[in-house]
């Protein structure tokens, strides 16, 4: 699964242990979900949805999703 939260980050001003503690995560977390190498839990997607104001399906993309977008 990719994501923009690297990206969102950046746009808020951000580091990984700020939006850690704004979502109730630890900062490993939020690494780990960055380069993809761990999914959130559907509530932890939308906690940081609400952070910075966008649609799950707009930070999150499965693979799968691009793939057929070619």
């Amino acid at each position: 699964m990719q994501n923009r939260l690297k990206e969102l980050r950046a746009r808020e001003g951000l580091n990984q242990t700020e939006l850690a503690r704004i979502i109730g995560a630890s900062r490993q977390t939020v690494s780990l979900m960055e380069r993809g190498d761990y999914a959130p839990s559907v509530v932890l997607a939308i906690k940081i949805a609400r952070v910075f104001k966008e649609n799950v399906e707009d930070i999150f993309i499965l693979e799968e999703e691009q793939e057929s977008d070619k």
